[in-house]
């Protein structure tokens, strides 16, 4: 059972995914909001769990490396859409999420495409980086109604999910400049 401990921290964190994007698209009381944000942290410690476990306990699998990026991509796209529901027509919020979905979107196509040729694209530092900017980015977006929508929280979170923005294109462009070796 040990042995897909890593796995089953990872599917739990794809399930709560349309579980805090439930949570999200209700009326943001403090409470609710607390209770998303306490998923949402419970999301992101597993997202770091997952991975120790797994190096720590040597079991490693290519199941494990498929789902893990999948359910961060689940969690993080999941939040940005509640959260795009939220806020409305926000540019400064749409335009980096924006960015942020298209090219989850693109390097996952880059992923597949480069897979039927037996091509794996490993994550790089810069990648998961990126990601723990977009997760700190988009708790302090849930956490406002928390705080009495306390500004400088969501201030950081907008910056951070601009910094994201730019670190996502950035990653992004690596990836394919790192494969385009392999494009026919």
């Amino acid at each position: 059972m040990h042995r897909q401990l890593p796995n089953f921290i990872t599917f739990v964190r794809m399930v709560i995914a349309p579980l805090l994007a439930f949570l999200l698209w209700q009326t943001q009381t403090p409470v609710v909001a607390l209770l998303a944000f306490g998923l949402f942290c419970l999301a992101g410690i597993s997202d770091w769990l997952d991975g120790w476990l797994a190096r720590r306990l040597n079991i490693v699998s290519s199941v494990g490396r498929m789902l893990d990026p999948i359910a961060d991509k689940l969690l993080i796209a999941a939040c940005i859409l509640a959260l795009a529901a939220q806020r409305g027509p926000d540019a400064l919020f749409l335009v980096p999420a924006l960015v942020i979905l298209f090219r989850e979107f693109l390097v996952s196509g880059l992923r597949e495409y480069l897979a039927g040729s037996k091509i794996t694209v490993p994550v790089t530092m810069a990648a998961k980086w990126k990601t723990a900017v977009q997760m700190i980015a988009v708790g302090c977006l849930i956490l406002p109604p928390v705080l009495q929508n306390y500004m400088p929280v969501e201030q950081l979170g907008l910056g951070l999910l601009w910094l994201a923005a730019l670190m996502t294109v950035h990653t992004g462009l690596s990836y394919f400049h790192a494969s385009r070796a392999h494009f026919n």
